[in-house]
């Protein structure tokens, strides 16, 4: 088996994380978590095209959350639920980066881990897989996964220049137990 991408990414770092961080993040083929979450979305009148471009899904309160992850040659594939909103994206790492395809949307990341916390730092966006959005529009991508109270928690805050708040969403997450 190759390592899984996050231990990848990561490299010795991988090894120090909460054993709920390294579940989450060690895919031999396909595992779904499930759990709750919020969604809030921005007012901007832009914001409606610009989550529709990255297929965000909408506000909501206390909804239900699955999320399954799939391993591949290529990477790793997230179907997020948040109530009966999809939203799909593929990840893969390239020079020790981490890159994510939402939508119309392309982001590279760098990741830290920080007292145990993964933190994600977008430092690239392109639309469209191919037109890069200016260096700034990337600093407000802000995203922190972390075990806490026995539980996987996930924070992801994006805001744009101009628009401000563009989305906020987080929650938790257990596993499920594939034998039912």
């Amino acid at each position: 088996m190759t390592r899984p991408l996050f231990e990848h990414v990561l490299g010795p770092a991988f090894a120090r994380l909460p054993p709920l961080l390294r579940a989450v993040h060690t895919v031999a083929s396909c595992q779904t978590w499930q759990g709750r979450g919020r969604v809030r979305r921005g007012r901007h009148w832009l914001v409606a095209p610009c989550a529709w471009l990255a297929r965000l899904p909408p506000s909501a309160d206390d909804l239900p959350v699955a999320v399954t992850f799939r391993a591949g040659a290529d990477g790793e594939r997230w179907d997020r639920r948040f109530g009966t909103a999809r939203m799909a994206s593929r990840l893969w790492q390239r020079e020790g980066r981490l890159l994510e395809r939402l939508g119309a949307v392309r982001l590279g990341f760098v990741l830290t881990v920080e007292d145990g916390e993964i933190h994600w730092r977008a430092e690239r966006v392109w639309v469209l897989g191919i037109v890069p959005l200016p260096a700034a529009w990337s600093a407000a991508v802000q995203c922190r996964e972390r075990e806490h109270a026995g539980r996987y928690e996930f924070r992801v805050e994006v805001a744009l220049p101009l628009i401000g708040p563009l989305i906020r969403y987080e929650g938790w997450l257990l596993p499920v137990d594939p034998a039912g």
